[in-house]
C-alpha cells in the first residue's frame, strides 16, 4: 500500500459531519481539571505578521470560560517572532537566529499585552512564563518552573508560556512550542493537552481533495504507520507543522496525557468534550521522567558511544548504567553533560543519555572496570559513563 499524506494546507471545519456527530463525547476533556492549551503562530497573526486581536480575543474568551468553570488552564502561545516582524520592517520570518531573537524580543511584549488585557476583561490575571530547554533539564530550574507554574494556578492566574527565544540557541532549544507544550503538560501532570493550529484535524491525505478522511482517533503510533505526515502549514509563519504536532502528541501520550489536535476555531468545542479534531489516546505505561522525554524527543546526540553486546544487553534489557568496560568506540566530540547516542555494533542507536566525561577522556577508560579506574586514577573515576537516571531507551535490541 502506498503511503498516504496528512497535510495542514488550510483551515477546514469538519465538525458538522455525520462521522463527528456519531462519536461519543470525550470524557477525558470533560473531566479534566488541569488543561494545557497550545496555540500556533498561524492562529494568532494576520498573513503580514500583525497580531490578530480578534483571534486572541476569541481564544481568551474560550479559555476564560473554562477557568470560570473551575478548570486550571495553562496557555502555551507561539506568535512572538511573528508579531515582531512588522514592527521591525521584516517581510518574512528571518532565517538567522539573531534576527529571530530580535523579533521575539519585540513581539513577545505585544503578545503578552494583548493577553493581559483580554484576561483582565474577564477578571483574570495573565502571567508570563518564559522557559528554555535547560529549565526542564536541570533539576533546580525544573523544580522552580514546576513550583512557579503550580503556584500561579493555585492563586487563579493563567500562565502564558513561551520558549525564551531571546536567549535560546540552535543547539539548546525546544525547536517549536508543540514539544514545549507536551513537556509542560508532563511537568504539571496535566489531565489533557489541546494543540490548536490552522487545520481542524489530522487527515489521511490533502484535506482539500475529495475523499480525504479525518483521522478521528489514534490509539497507537502504529495507527499512523502508513500516513505520510506533511510539512508546515500554508501560512508558514511558525516553525511547526503536522510532523511536530504528531510528535508532540506522542510525547504527551507517552506521559499519560490525552491529547487533541484541532483548529483554534474548534477550541471551545474541544474543551467541552465534543468529538472534534483528532484524539490521541494516552499510554497506560508508567510515566517517564521529564528528562527522559526531553532526551528522547527534544535532543540530538552530540556524538556517539559504541557499546559491545554485553553492554547493550545491560543497558537496554536490564536498565543498567553504561560503564567504561562495555565501550568499544567513541565517535565525535562532546563535553561532560552533553546528550550522546549509544549505539550497538550494527550502528543502531539503542539509547541516548547525558555523558559524564568529555569525549577525549573516554578512550583511556574503555574496557576498564570502575574499581580499577578508582584504584589507579583516583576515586573521582569510580563513576558511570552514563547513569541510568540520565538515559532513555530508543530501540529494544532483539538479538540475544
Amino acid at each position: 500500500m502506498d503511503a498516504r499524506s496528512a497535510h495542514s494546507d488550510g483551515e477546514i471545519d469538519d465538525t458538522s459531519s455525520d462521522e463527528a456527530a456519531a462519536q461519543p463525547p470525550r470524557v477525558e476533556m470533560i473531566d479534566a481539571q488541569r488543561v494545557v492549551v497550545k496555540v500556533g503562530s498561524s492562529s494568532l497573526t494576520t498573513p503580514d505578521g500583525h497580531i490578530d486581536r480578534q483571534r486572541i480575543r476569541e481564544l481568551v474568551d474560550v479559555l476564560s470560560a473554562r477557568r470560570s468553570a473551575g478548570v486550571e488552564v495553562v496557555l502555551v502561545s507561539s506568535g512572538a517572532v511573528a508579531a515582531g516582524l512588522t514592527p521591525l520592517g521584516l517581510a518574512t520570518r528571518p532565517r538567522d537566529l539573531a534576527t529571530q531573537q530580535a523579533a521575539a524580543s519585540v513581539g513577545q511584549g505585544q503578545l503578552v499585552a494583548h493577553y493581559t488585557a483580554g484576561f483582565a476583561h474577564h477578571g483574570l490575571t495573565a502571567a508570563q512564563v518564559l522557559l528554555t530547554v535547560e529549565d526542564l533539564m536541570r533539576r533546580v530550574q525544573y523544580r522552580n518552573a514546576q513550583r512557579t507554574l503550580t503556584r500561579l494556578l493555585e492563586i487563579g492566574a493563567v500562565p502564558i508560556v513561551n520558549e525564551n527565544d531571546t536567549v535560546a540557541t540552535h543547539e539548546i532549544r525546544f525547536g517549536d512550542n508543540d514539544r514545549l507544550a507536551a513537556l509542560v503538560a508532563h511537568l504539571l501532570r496535566a489531565d489533557a493537552l489541546l494543540l490548536l493550529s490552522d487545520v481542524d484535524a489530522l487527515y489521511d491525505g490533502n484535506p482539500s481533495r475529495p475523499g480525504t478522511r479525518r483521522i478521528a482517533r489514534v490509539d497507537d503510533p502504529a495507527d499512523l504507520a502508513e500516513v505520510d505526515i506533511g510539512g508546515a502549514g500554508k501560512r508558514r509563519v511558525g516553525t511547526g507543522g503536522m510532523v511536530t504536532k504528531v510528535e508532540s502528541a506522542r510525547i504527551a501520550t507517552e506521559a499519560g496525557v490525552p491529547t487533541i489536535l484541532t483548529s483554534a476555531a474548534n477550541a471551545r468545542a474541544a474543551l467541552e468534550g465534543e468529538p472534534v479534531g483528532t484524539f490521541f489516546t494516552p499510554s497506560r505505561r508508567r510515566r517517564p521522567s521529564t528528562r527522559q522525554l526531553w532526551l528522547a524527543h527534544a535532543t540530538a546526540g552530540r556524538g556517539s558511544i559504541v557499546l559491545d553486546p554485553g553492554a547493550v544487553r545491560a543497558v537496554v534489557d536490564k536498565g543498567a548504567s553504561l560503564l567504561p568496560a562495555g565501550i568499544s568506540k567513541v565517535e565525535g566530540e562532546f563535553s561532560a553533560g552533553d546528550p550522546v547516542d549509544l549505539r550497538d555494533e550494527n550502528d543502531t542507536t539503542v539509547a541516548r543519555g547525558l555523558v559524564t566525561y568529555d569525549s577525549a577522556e573516554i578512550p583511556d577508560l574503555m574496557g576498564r572496570s570502575t574499581r580499577w579506574l578508582a584504584r589507579e586514577l583516583g576515586p573521582a573515576y569510580e563513576r558511570e559513563i552514563v547513569h541510568r537516571d540520565d538515559l532513555v531507551i530508543l530501540a529494544r535490541n532483539r538479538r540475544r
